[in-house]
Order: C-alpha cells, then sequence, then structure tokens
C-alpha cells in the first residue's frame, strides 16, 4: 500500500476506489474509524462464512460497535462492543453463539489486536 500526502490528510489508490484518511472527518475517514471497520466487518464477514458452512442461512447481519477510548492515552482504543443483529429463520442460539466464538478464532483483525483492545461480542436473533 502507499499512502499519498494531501493538503489535508493522505490518500491510497485501491481497486475498489481511492480511500482518503485524515484526523478530520470533513476531508476523509478517521484512522479509528477504519480500525473500529476493519474489526467489525471482518468479524462480521467470517461469521457469515462459518454460518454458511453450517447451512444456517442469515437473511440480514447488522453490525453496531460501542468504542472506549482512553484520552489519556492518545485516545487509543482501549475496547470494541460489537452486537450482531443476525436475521433469518431456524437459527439456533447455541450454534449462532458458537459461530461467534469461532469467528472470533478465524478473523485476523482481531487476532492481531487481541492483546491490547478488548473485544466483546453479542447478539440478537430476529425473524
Amino acid at each position: 500500500m502507499e499512502f499519498k500526502m494531501r493538503e489535508v490528510g493522505f490518500t491510497a489508490d485501491f481497486e475498489y476506489g481511492e480511500l482518503h484518511v485524515a484526523g478530520n472527518e470533513e476531508y476523509g475517514f478517521r484512522p479509528y474509524q477504519l480500525m473500529v471497520s476493519s474489526i467489525a466487518v471482518c468479524s462480521g464477514g467470517v461469521l457469515r462464512g462459518i454460518l454458511e458452512k453450517k447451512r444456517l442461512v442469515a437473511e440480514d447481519i447488522k453490525i453496531q460497535t460501542s468504542v472506549t477510548r482512553n484520552e489519556e492515552e492518545a485516545n487509543r482504543i482501549e475496547s470494541i462492543a460489537i452486537h450482531y443483529i443476525i436475521k433469518g429463520q431456524d437459527l439456533p442460539e447455541e450454534k449462532v453463539e458458537q459461530s461467534i466464538k469461532l469467528a472470533r478464532k478465524n478473523c485476523p483483525m482481531v487476532r492481531s489486536v487481541e492483546d491490547s483492545i478488548q473485544i466483546t461480542e453479542t447478539f440478537e436473533i430476529i425473524k
């Protein structure tokens, strides 16, 4: 990856498009937003794949996050709470819970930060 300095922030070109990153939301995504997004979406994507392998049909998955930052340590991310809202029929709660635990073990983004950021996961199933 290559990031190029702009007047405010940086940009990078990817196959999908140009990514704008800046400390100010007016000029691009903030770095912490990208980090939280990476962790949540990676985890959600791995979860989706596990559910599919188990032949559990999720019609939709929404992911809500709540972030705790430490202002005394350069606004470091201390914890991320991930809440999955999974829509589907015949989704046994215990199998979904097992799938979330398995997703945590297989998500490279979660594994990359597990020693420095506390990550908790909850879920609800809607029909």
